[in-house]
């Protein structure tokens, strides 16, 4: 048995900058896709709207999300959340989240993860004993969402499911001049992001067996083209009306019990590990729009980056500004990675973080 004497010391944080406190993280994955949840050490995010702060870290702490999510303690393909105080009565928590060109909409593999988080870090009461299940509301910067958390002894077991703001689409069978590879025909739908959709087949890939690289360069000319040719609007708030990124698929978007695989390219060429949450609640919203898919019918999402799967369904039927809309449930299983703290030293060229192209 160790007595006080014998047990060891806690770690010591590194020499470092007095003046910068250290960024204290919890790392998860959900499918495979990371996140980086900062504990402590961020200064205070100002706003009187979770929009709005997101607008000030961009503005004045965008520091935070270079140290957090750049090389060298991060990589281009990192991601990140910070959480804030939420304006909006009966919210957990709000968040913001981080990658690797800037500040997401909406994040689907997040929210399941922060799920977990909340509950097993104390931001929300623990459900009543024999619950096994329970509800966390996550303010993101597109809106309420409800994530539902397996549960046991109060303490999170792994599965997680939530439920979407409106998901709509924005256009179908958009006709796009794609450098490379003539006129794509493209849909744009949103699932508190927007994401273009097209069959990888479209542009000579097999979305389950081409080379990512392929892939990525492929997905990243068809948003940039799309960004180019086609105005993104958003009935509710300007500060949603851009394009994320584009979603390759197989081009099995007709329901059937096996799954359909997709990859998302997003950000600055940033590719998700998961089959991702808020781009399932999109190509959801895309497939019940063209009469694919049923209320309740859920349908399975592979992810060709790493076989990982979530599965979705339209739960029922919204508006978003004029537009019909579906409230999507998402399910996936998020796991703990492990701690850290970030220290910068002053006199580090490279504090600020730095990626490689």
């Amino acid at each position: 048995m160790q007595t006080p004497e014998s047990r060891p010391a806690p770690p010591r944080l590194p020499p470092h900058d007095p003046g910068t406190p250290a960024l204290s993280v919890v790392d998860m994955h959900t499918g495979g896709e990371p996140l980086r949840i900062v504990l402590a050490g961020c200064p205070e995010v100002a706003g009187p709207t979770l929009l709005a702060k997101r607008r000030y870290m961009r503005q004045h702490l965008d520091h935070v999300r270079r140290r957090l999510v750049h090389e060298p303690r991060g990589h281009r393909d990192m991601y990140a959340a910070v959480l804030v105080p939420s304006e909006l009565p009966g919210a957990h928590l709000g968040v913001l989240f981080l990658h690797n060109e800037g500040y997401s909409s909406m994040c689907g593999h997040a929210v399941l993860a922060l799920g977990r988080f909340a509950l097993d870090f104390g931001l929300v009461a623990a459900p009543p004993a024999g619950a096994r299940e329970a509800r966390v509301h996550i303010h993101c910067p597109c809106g309420l969402v409800a994530a539902f958390v397996e549960c046991e002894g109060g303490r999170s077991l792994g599965p997680v499911r939530f439920h979407s703001v409106p998901a709509f689409v924005l256009a179908t069978d958009l006709l796009v001049d794609v450098p490379g590879h003539g006129k794509v025909v493209v849909d744009i739908a949103y699932g508190g992001a927007f994401y273009a959709f097209v069959s990888a087949e479209k542009l000579g890939l097999d979305v389950c067996s081409a080379k990512t690289r392929d892939l990525v360069d492929a997905a990243s000319t068809v948003t940039e083209a799309v960004k180019a040719q086609f105005k993104i609007t958003h009935p509710e708030s300007e500060d949603l009306a851009f394009l994320y990124g584009t979603i390759l698929t197989d081009g099995k978007d007709a329901y059937s019990e096996e799954p359909t695989t997709n990859l998302c390219v997003f950000a600055d060429a940033q590719v998700d590990r998961s089959p991702t949450g808020s781009g399932v609640t999109a190509r959801i919203a895309l497939q019940y729009h063209k009469g694919l898919l049923e209320l309740n019918q859920t349908r399975a999402f592979k992810s060709s980056a790493t076989g990982s799967v979530f599965t979705g369904k339209a739960v029922r039927e919204a508006k978003c500004g004029d537009f019909n809309a579906v409230i999507v449930e998402v399910s996936g299983r998020a796991h703990y990675t492990g701690t850290a703290s970030f220290t910068i030293e002053d006199d580090d060229p490279l504090r600020d973080g730095f990626l490689l192209k």
